[in-house]
């Protein structure tokens, strides 16, 4: 694809930063409303986001297909009912290329920063090797999911074979005949273990804490279906709303009552027991929390694999690694040659792995070190100026197509970009007290939630705070962003245009 960062600075109007799911939408909106001086900065010297970083054996969505897809970019050749990583993937390339992207693509520039010019009212975002961009707009598209989480196993630096986590799959190493080590049971895991384990000798599988795991139903899209979507594309916008509409009723014990879970949790418990005969592994793959609270996984073919003679649930905590295997806590040593790390990824250093820097010098860790994670609508932050971040706090789900979410935010985006046109605004900033109800608001609602039942999970950060998902259906969402509230912001008047600056900074009365 495109152009490797030069060594001059480039200015635009609007810098998105990343070109995952995220990124490629809020580009893809921008062209379709005219607004075509905007650059895509990628670290990678290819598009993708998650599906281009992970390429373990097994990686596909958990969402059906026909729904994580964007609206505006229906895709009727969808091969299976839940497309694998590789169909995702040609899915946003062919995206790109469909709206003439490439020219705004800026690969190979790692964004290491960015700050926030308040007598010029414009971002600088620093890039590594490069002088960096200058521009109007910033917006966020980085995501929570790309910064794996290594866990701290006294004595994993002394392993002497080879270690590696599943977001960053070493395909050169080979499995065949290996002692392996996969560490977790979480999504990764539940997708990789049943790929893997015919190929290696030896497989421990070792769990800190069942999942609630429900059938995942996967099937084959027959060619003559796909060609019914492809020649009606309202066949193919209902089937797309009837998914939307089930997974949303299927959601209401994560986002109404957690007693509405009790139906779920039977399923699985049934589809444990119609898996797993043997008692006393059933037992140890049977969960002691509330469904949900965790995140909840499709599979319907890893429990057979557990039952694999070359293969060992392991629930004994890892007390060390040694150079030749791991030690659990019943002390017992088990040999590996390969160690492979599942445990997913650090939320909290998704949002904030880069320094931003807002008015006064305010870094943005600083403020959410103080306050607590959290932004207006998960989209803005009182303090940082023409800043958007997509997927920001509290807009993950647990039972939708995060697509959804990242259509209404980056539409939102729009609209302030429209309000800083026609009000010939230099720049648009989320009112403090406004933020601040609606952070109060979603965390008094996730308070008595099926999330803060009383597990760990990746939802929260390190005080069990949950700053990733957002607790209601995803239509009041949809309709909290449809259209933006001019007496929401502080407006700031163009310095060509100071007359106008009651206009432009209605009261929020």
């Amino acid at each position: 694809m495109v152009a490797i960062v030069g060594a001059m600075a480039e200015r635009t109007d609007v810098a998105i930063i990343g070109s995952g799911f995220s990124g490629i939408c809020m580009a893809m909106l921008l062209k379709r409303a005219g607004r075509d001086d905007f650059v895509i900065l990628e670290k990678a010297d290819d598009v993708g986001g998650t599906w281009r970083d992970n390429t373990y054996p097994g990686c596909a969505c958990d969402v059906p297909s026909h729904l994580y897809s964007l609206s505006f970019r229906l895709n009727p050749h969808w091969s299976r009912l839940f497309s694998g990583r590789d169909e995702i993937w040609d899915y946003l390339r062919s995206c790109v290329a469909t709206y003439g992207l490439e020219p705004h693509l800026r690969l190979g520039a790692r964004v290491t920063g960015a700050r926030f010019d308040e007598t010029a009212g414009r971002w600088g975002v620093d890039v590594a090797g490069a002088a960096g961009f200058d521009c109007r707009v910033l917006v966020s598209g980085v995501g929570a999911l790309h910064e794996p989480h290594i866990p701290d196993l006294p004595g994993l630096s002394t392993f002497s074979g080879t270690v590696f986590h599943s977001a960053s799959w070493r395909h050169a190493c080979t499995l065949e005949g290996q002692r392996v080590a996969v560490i977790g049971t979480g999504a990764s895991a539940a997708q990789l273990v049943p790929e893997i384990a015919p190929r290696v000798r030896q497989l421990d599988l070792y769990q800190r804490t069942a999942a609630w795991i429900t059938p995942r139903s996967d099937v084959a899209i027959p060619a003559r279906a796909q060609r019914l979507l492809a020649r009606r594309p309202g066949v193919h916008r209902a089937l797309r709303d009837a998914i939307y509409w089930a997974l949303e009723l299927r959601g209401l014990g994560f986002t109404l009552t957690p007693k509405a879970m009790r139906l779920r949790e039977r399923q699985a418990r049934r589809h444990l027991a119609r898996q797993i005969s043997d008692p006393e592994l059933r037992s140890r793959l049977t969960p002691d929390y509330q469904m949900g609270c965790k995140r909840v996984l499709l599979s319907d073919d890893f429990y057979p694999s557990l039952l694999r003679d070359n293969v060992e649930l392991v629930t004994d905590q890892i007390t060390a690694v040694t150079p030749d295997g791991l030690r659990a806590g019943d002390g017992t040593e088990r040999a590996a040659d390969v160690i492979i790390v599942a445990t997913g990824f650090d939320v909290s250093a998704g949002l904030t792995r880069m320094p931003v820097v807002g008015r006064n010098g305010q870094a943005l860790t600083r403020a959410w070190s103080r306050d607590g994670v959290g932004a207006h609508l998960g989209i803005t932050v009182a303090g940082f100026p023409n800043l958007f971040l997509l997927l920001g706090p509290n807009t993950g789900l647990g039972h939708q197509s995060v697509l959804f979410m990242i259509e209404a935010q980056a539409r939102y985006v729009l609209q302030a970009l429209d309000l800083l046109d026609e009000t010939a605004s230099d720049t648009i900033e989320v009112l403090a007290d406004i933020q601040q109800r609606f952070v109060q608001r979603i965390q008094a609602r996730l308070s008595t939630s099926v999330w803060q039942s009383g597990c760990r999970s990746w939802y929260q950060d390190a005080n069990g705070r949950n700053i990733a998902i957002w607790p209601y259906a995803t239509w009041r969402y949809w309709l909290q962003t449809r259209r933006l509230d001019p007496r929401d912001f502080r407006l700031t008047p163009s310095r060509h245009s100071v007359g106008q600056t009651a206009a432009m900074n209605p009261s929020r009365s």
